[in-house]
């Protein structure tokens, strides 16, 4: 049986040709789990469902978009990649460049990136730089060398990672049948927002869904920019992934937002570790802090009553978080947020004591 890629699995909807070498991890189809104990839980009048990122390849969405930047790249003949990263980007890029046989450049803060992602981009042999300073700076270094040197840009400033990413958006509706009537993200760099909300309008252009989701978006609250409309200098948030506070692509997720009917709101890390408990010990789901940020902004609107709203009231049958990353990509948040294990004397009975029994 052969497993294909976003690209061989969705080509007709994205810009390449039978000249582009594919280079591919096998990306993509990724579980939509049923949430009904978030249903049981928010008594919220829908289906929920999680589209679970982490079982991409390199643990994260961020695959969907580099398949297509590497093998654009690769058509063109360049021979490295670059990338600022708060960590997924790095893992995602340092892998399809080993699977191109490219060389890959990271630029990262220092001290800001999870161990898991790091320890991804280096075992794959990419030349990882930190810096003394944020993700904007370093997106600002690896913007002005790529201009200037022949290397290619894989941040979502690359237009292909957004058309790579906008393949998860079909894959929902392939699952579902149709779009859902709500759709949660997390939102960082924006990107995958954008992403998401082009691959629904195409996916309506071309007759296969009658109906659009609004995109419901949500920042750290303290790493807020689109919310506060202003951008954040020093960005702070446990949700590494989108520590970010000048977003390479603000604009376009206001307009996803409006568009849509949506909204970006924003949610305090308290939130976001409450949603990353509760998936992880209440629906069976691990996934990195970053990623309850979803789930964090559903159970915030659901608590304000947002889903009484006039006109959405049962009307809106269906609802997707995207999670965008595994929870191995930062264990070390998990360990922080759980009791660790005591060792006792190998006795049956301190075993059974411990069991309860």
């Amino acid at each position: 049986m052969s497993i294909k890629g976003v690209i061989e699995r969705y080509r007709g909807y994205l810009p390449v040709s039978e000249k582009t070498p594919v280079v591919t991890l096998c990306e993509g189809n990724t579980a939509l789990i049923r949430a009904k104990v978030l249903e049981d839980k928010l008594k919220v009048d829908a289906e929920i469902f999680l589209k679970y990122e982490g079982q991409n390849p390199t643990g994260s969405f961020k695959d969907r978009g580099m398949t297509m930047a590497v093998s654009k790249a690769k058509e063109d003949g360049i021979e490295a990649v670059m990338c600022a990263s708060t960590g997924n980007t790095s893992a995602s890029a340092s892998a399809y460049a080993v699977r191109a046989g490219m060389k890959s450049f990271v630029v990262i803060p220092e001290g800001n990136i999870a161990l898991g992602k790091l320890a991804q981009a280096l075992i794959h042999g990419a030349c990882v730089i930190a810096i003394k300073g944020n993700f904007d700076k370093a997106l600002s270094l690896v913007k002005e060398i790529t201009d200037e040197y022949p290397v290619a840009l894989v941040n979502s400033l690359n237009p292909f990672r957004i058309e790579g990413q906008k393949t998860g958006a079909f894959e929902i509706c392939d699952d579902l049948g149709e779009a859902p009537g709500l759709h949660f993200i997390p939102v960082g760099n924006a990107g995958n927002i954008t992403a998401y909300w082009k691959g629904y309008k195409e996916y309506k252009e071309a007759g296969k869904i009658t109906n659009l989701p609004r995109m419901m978006g949500f920042q750290a609250a303290g790493a807020a920019p689109i919310v506060e409309r202003r951008i954040i200098e020093r960005p702070e948030t446990i949700a590494t992934a989108i520590r970010i506070g000048n977003p390479a692509s603000w604009k376009k997720a206001e307009a996803a937002r409006d568009e849509s009917g949506g909204v970006i709101d924003k949610v305090t890390d308290e939130e976001i570790i409450e949603a990353y408990k509760i998936l992880a010990g209440e629906v069976g789901v691990f996934v990195e802090p970053a990623s309850a940020a979803s789930v964090a902004g559903l159970i915030k609107l659901s608590k304000a009553g947002y889903f009484e709203e006039e006109g959405l009231k049962g009307k809106r049958k269906k609802i997707v978080c995207v999670l965008t990353g595994h929870g191995l990509k930062d264990p070390e948040r998990a360990i922080k947020c759980v009791s660790s294990p005591e060792a006792v004397e190998a006795k049956k009975e301190n075993i059974l004591k411990l069991m309860g029994y």
